[in-house]
């Protein structure tokens, strides 16, 4: 095209208006629910070893054998794996709009499932929750790509940065949801059932009604979901997608001026040389796209690997640094109930001083130093702070230096969110072509994911503790705590190397950025950056 469409140059100079607050709210939910149904589980897995695995007439409170616990907590992440990658395709077939209802329907549902979870042993529950956890991370996963590329294609171009990563802060808020929840719950519970006060012995802190608190904590993530649901199928198809990909000038004209609230004209003679253009129908196996965005690919998916491993890490297993460092008494000394209290009252701090903070900085700051600085300044970070915790781990674990571990402990998740965690969500919904922009997304939300699973799994057995009490129970030895932080220290440094693979897309439209725009002539050899 000589000229970009007018509805897309109408979308790009739009100033901010009601509807893109909407949209980010509409799209933020989604995440708000994710993060709550994906952290959820961490606040709930020591409770579900106490009610499962107790022998009965022990001192000692039970817990989930290694193989039980790594499912528990990995297996809603290949669950999301495979989600992105199939919503992110079929994103760009069917339309965004069309599947987007589809993952919501599908996480109220197993979220439900998850919380009815039943059998007649504690094997046959614990299967139950995995599969249900499995799909209900399916539905999450098609949240990812289909949020960031509805986002970026309704927001201007000056503040797209903004628009995108406002969408992926209501992570930090399902995160900080998730830990008052919890709280909320295992008080009710303590006061209503008189369950035993937090410092008794745990050999008789188990009510029979502590069955319920997992359940109803994990059932709460399909409210906000539920409550989505209608004014998602209310949004238009993006323009970008009507007009570019389903080649639709005329709808898209029509959708856009009820949302901008301004006439436009359906431009019909220039989208259909547009789609004649040879240039913008290369497909994600071709050698054109590996000249274009082959490296970016690249870049986008190492990142959002590196950066997970180490993120999921921290989220999952936090309580187990607590209790390492002594932060959260010894089981023994905690009921049941009491025990979900204190992990979660940690996680809600951890959330307030670090997570939320993070991500709002993200918001403010993105679209002034951009995507690149963001993300090389936050692992750049992350990796001094692992370092400074690893090091003199020792110092840390003392009573007295408690509090400073703490705050040590918080920056490293404020450097995450107000870095990678939220420019590797960004990056791929602005630098693709839009035919490619969801299933890219989802090959590198996807890619986050495993990162995700090698965090879940590898971290657990990693940071176990080798005393023998613990190989007693079937664990490996483990390398500790401290060389656990040491390695996710280097696998930060690791993605500042990679980060220098992703352009700057800050101020830039989504066409200039790949190369949509350009006549047939020029854009065989362009690929939209300079």
């Amino acid at each position: 095209m000589a000229r970009q469409l007018g509805v897309l140059n109408a979308l790009d100079g739009a100033k901010t208006q009601w509807y893109h607050f909407t949209a980010i709210v509409i799209a933020g939910m989604g995440f708000f629910t994710d993060a709550y149904d994906l952290f959820c589980i961490s606040l709930v897995t020591k409770l579900l070893g106490r009610i499962y695995y107790t022998v009965e007439g022990s001192k000692k409170p039970g817990t989930l054998p290694p193989n039980v616990a790594d499912a528990v907590n990995g297996v809603a992440f290949c669950g999301t794996l495979a989600g992105q990658l199939f919503f992110g395709w079929l994103g760009d077939k069917l339309g965004r709009k069309r599947v987007y209802g589809i993952t919501l329907l599908l996480m109220v549902f197993c979220a439900v499932a998850s919380g009815l979870s039943f059998g007649h042993s504690a094997k046959s529950v614990m299967a139950t929750l995995c599969f249900f956890r499995f799909w209900l991370g399916f539905g999450i996963g098609g949240d990812y790509p289909l949020s960031a590329t509805i986002m970026s294609e309704y927001a201007n171009k000056k503040t797209r940065g903004a628009f995108v990563a406002a969408v992926f802060a209501m992570q930090g808020f399902g995160n900080l949801t998730g830990g008052i929840v919890a709280i909320i719950v295992s008080t009710a519970f303590d006061h209503a059932y008189n369950a035993p006060s937090y410092e008794v012995n745990a050999a008789a802190s188990l009510p029979s009604q502590a069955d319920y608190v997992w359940r109803i904590i994990v059932m709460f993530g399909a409210i906000p979901a539920a409550l989505t649901y209608y004014w998602r199928m209310k949004m238009p198809e993006t323009a970008r997608y009507t007009a570019l990909v389903a080649k639709n000038a005329k709808q898209a004209a029509r959708d856009m001026s009820k949302v901008l609230q301004v006439e436009l004209e359906a431009e019909v003679e220039k989208t259909e040389r547009y789609s004649q253009d040879p240039g913008n129908s290369f497909g994600l196996f071709s050698k054109e796209f590996r000249k274009r965005h082959g490296l970016h690919l690249v870049g986008t998916t190492v990142c959002w690997f590196l950066l997970d491993i180490a993120f999921y890490s921290q989220n999952l297993f936090q309580k187990d640094i607590f209790s390492a460092i002594g932060w959260i008494p010894a089981p023994e000394s905690m009921s049941a109930i009491g025990e979900v209290f204190k992990i979660a009252r940690a996680q809600t701090l951890i959330a307030l001083c670090g997570l939320i903070p993070g991500y709002w900085f993200t918001v403010a700051f993105i679209d002034i130093l951009g995507r690149f600085t963001i993300q090389l300044m936050g692992f750049f970070f992350m990796t001094v702070f692992m370092f400074a915790l690893a090091i003199p781990y020792h110092h840390w674990t003392l009573k007295e230096n408690r509090i400073g571990f703490l705050v040590m402990y918080s920056l490293t998740f404020f450097f995450a969110n107000f870095g990678p965690n939220a420019t590797t969500f960004i990056l791929p919904a602005e630098i693709f072509p839009a035919r490619l922009r969801s299933t890219c997304h989802g090959i590198s939300a996807a890619a986050g994911k495993a990162g995700a699973i090698v965090g879940a799994f590898g971290f657990l057995y990693a940071a176990q503790s080798t005393n023998k009490d613990k190989t007693d129970k079937g664990y490996p030895p483990g390398i500790g705590v401290k060389n656990s932080l040491l390695m996710l220290g280097g696998i930060n440094f690791l993605g500042m190397l990679f980060t220098l693979l992703v352009p700057e897309t800050k101020g830039k439209s989504l066409e200039e950025l790949t190369g949509e725009n350009e006549e047939s002539e020029q854009s065989t050899g362009a690929s939209g950056f300079t």
